[in-house]
């Protein structure tokens, strides 16, 4: 059987750079000054899908962005990898979004989409950490959904099998489709870009992007339509304005700062039963467990 795949991925700041800039004054994040990178749940995401394509022949693997211009690098990291197209939601309206107004933009494109077996996002976004977004799409679009998932282990006759990663021990569940699946860090890292898509997809561009390009390409795009990826705004998904961007966020970023775990103290321990004895009754007498 042929399935079609959603995946969601986002453009997020490198969280391991933050400086005193991070932050602009209406509590957004500054992302101008942060390298911006694939996020990295989102590329666990994106392997279950490949996967799913390996193993279903027919297969289209579509991924969905939501940022500014220059987030139209993961729709081309996708292709370099084995996806089939994108789609990149941007529009000024839809800044400084919190997961509810993301989620709401997400599920008005999916619905333009219409076509679709599967939805596949990583548990979690890096510069957020909230891991709302996929429950709250599934929630808008009146899809089953299955979070922590580490595996598909198969699709056949119109559901799905997945292992899921708790902190206790894993589960294995089964969903009829459609479905969103959200994907932990631990399942398989993404594969490397593949040479023969990197020269077929390279010169892929938004068409802001050939905007902002000079450059005439005109008949390559022409020849060449896979490498015309899709840009839409709030009014091509039918999105209400009000529900969008800061005005349909109801929580805002109060602070952002880098915590540095820094080491004062060492104790060197003996590898004996004694030693750990000791300190364990140590830690508890100090209130640092128990």
């Amino acid at each position: 059987m042929s399935l079609k795949i959603i995946v969601l991925a986002k453009q997020v700041p490198d969280t391991r750079n933050v400086g005193k800039d991070a932050m602009k004054a209406d509590g957004t994040v500054n992302r101008s000054v942060l390298p911006a990178i694939f996020n990295p749940e989102d590329l666990n995401a994106l392997e279950q899908a490949l996967r799913l394509k390996d193993a279903h022949p027919e297969t289209t693997v579509t991924l969905l962005t939501m940022g500014p211009g220059r987030a139209a690098e993961i729709i081309k990291e996708g292709l370099y990898r084995g996806a089939d197209g994108g789609y990149l939601l941007t529009d000024r309206a839809f800044a400084g979004a919190d997961t509810l107004a993301t989620s709401y933009a997400l599920s008005m494109a999916i619905r333009k989409v219409k076509d679709y077996d599967l939805i596949l996002c990583g548990r979690q976004a890096i510069d957020g950490d909230t891991a709302q977004v996929g429950p709250q799409v599934a929630e808008k679009l009146g899809l089953a959904q299955i979070t922590y998932a580490e595996a598909i282990l198969k699709i056949e006759n119109g559901k799905i099998t997945a292992k899921r990663r708790l902190e206790r021990g894993i589960e294995i569940v089964e969903a009829r489709l459609p479905v969103v699946v959200t994907v932990n860090g631990s399942a398989p890292d993404c594969r490397p870009r593949n040479a023969k898509y990197v020269q077929k997809y390279k010169h892929a561009k938004t068409v802001t992007e050939k905007q902002d390009a000079h450059i005439d390409y005109t008949q390559l795009f022409s020849n060449r339509s896979y490498l015309n990826l899709q840009e839409w705004n709030v009014a091509d998904v039918n999105a209400d304005v009000v529900q969008c961007g800061l005005s349909g966020s109801p929580t805002k970023v109060k602070k952002i700062e880098n915590v540095v775990f820094q080491t004062k103290e060492s104790k060197t321990l003996e590898p004996t039963d004694k030693a750990i004895d000791e300190l364990m009754k140590e830690l508890i007498t100090n209130h640092t467990i128990g």
